[in-house]
């Protein structure tokens, strides 16, 4: 059994950042709205003909196994974002964290869907996202893993949290759930937007490797749009690959450890790190070059920063944690 598919790969379960994820965003909005629209037309049906929508369809907390995870998790999250809450019968933390969660999806109407794993009945789950203690909570946004905080929170944080997921699952992936858990219920059936043939070529030239060609491409798509967001992540995920290019990783992580005064081999072993996928290693480490540096080093641990936080995306919560950090160190 194998709970991912090509996209929700071992690497991303360890919090790695996708990088294909500017040509898939475009990707999973348009499956998304393609489902929401089979959706709406299933429920109109079902509306006329005088039945109900089965309800199995519309649950909006679910019990999640191995054996189910690719259906219940991956493939329902291409249509709404899928919060998974790691649990286990003795876990007392958990036992005061479920109700709660459980309090919030149907406060949040359908926005998003709650899959819960018992850890003890799941081990493979468990082991696969990297789990080192519950309650642990995480979403899938098509295909794409979120980490989102571990430990018990309070509701007023979850609710947080949540908001930020809701608003990267639309903007950046187009995914939204619905009223009562039907994604699109609202909506009209949306017909497939067609591509932007300069941003088309930008992806296919990022994703064959031709990191100078897709610079030059997406400069081109942010010149005659400057709001374009798609080019613009494309862009930071593409100058991000150019400044890894050659670099050896062990070496620069020797060299980091050695000289954590030595801004330009910080910045290196950040960029390293955001690729390998350790998205909070980078941000903490510019982090604390900024608190250390001063002047035009300073400034450059910033601009790195930034960039990075480009990369993931400005709402992610590892971004607006870090955003927290940088303004402590700075201010």
């Amino acid at each position: 059994m194998q709970p991912r598919n090509s996209r929700l790969n071992s690497a991303a379960l360890r919090g790695a950042v996708d990088l294909a994820a500017v040509k898939a965003a475009g990707e999973a909005a348009q499956k998304a709205e393609l489902a929401r629209a089979e959706r709406a037309r299933q429920a109109a049906a079902a509306d006329s003909d005088g039945s109900a929508v089965a309800q199995s369809g519309h649950q909006l907390v679910i019990d999640v196994t191995e054996d189910t995870f690719e259906a219940e998790v991956v493939q329902r999250s291409t249509e709404v974002p899928v919060v998974i809450d790691f649990w286990a019968e003795w876990c007392g933390p958990c036992k005061q964290l479920s109700p709660v969660l459980e309090g919030l999806v149907e406060e949040y109407a359908g926005r998003f869907v709650l899959a819960k794993i018992d850890v003890d009945a799941n081990p493979l789950l468990s082991q696969q996202f990297g789990i080192q203690g519950i309650p642990a909570v995480m979403a899938v946004v098509a295909g794409q893993l979120v980490p989102l905080f571990q430990g018990a929170e309070s509701a007023a944080n979850i609710r947080k949290i949540l908001d930020q997921l809701i608003l990267v699952a639309e903007q950046r992936f187009g995914v939204a759930g619905g009223v009562a858990g039907v994604p699109g219920e609202a909506a009209a059936a949306a017909p497939e937007r067609p591509e932007d043939p300069a941003l088309a070529a930008a992806h296919d030239a990022l994703d064959a490797g031709d990191l100078d060609g897709a610079i030059r491409a997406y400069e081109n798509v942010l010149a005659e749009e400057p709001g374009n967001t798609e080019a613009r992540l494309g862009l930071s995920q593409a100058e991000l690959l150019k400044r890894v290019e050659g670099l050896d990783l062990q070496a620069v992580r020797t060299a980091a450890a050695a000289s954590p005064k030595d801004v330009e081999v910080q910045l290196q072993a950040a960029d390293l790190d955001l690729v390998g996928g350790h998205v909070e290693d980078a941000f903490g480490r510019l982090v604390d070059t900024v608190g250390r540096t001063a002047g035009e080093d300073r400034n450059a641990a910033r601009v790195r920063l930034l960039e990075l936080f480009e990369v993931i995306g400005p709402e992610d919560p590892r971004v607006v944690a870090a955003r927290t950090a940088l303004a402590r160190v700075l201010f």
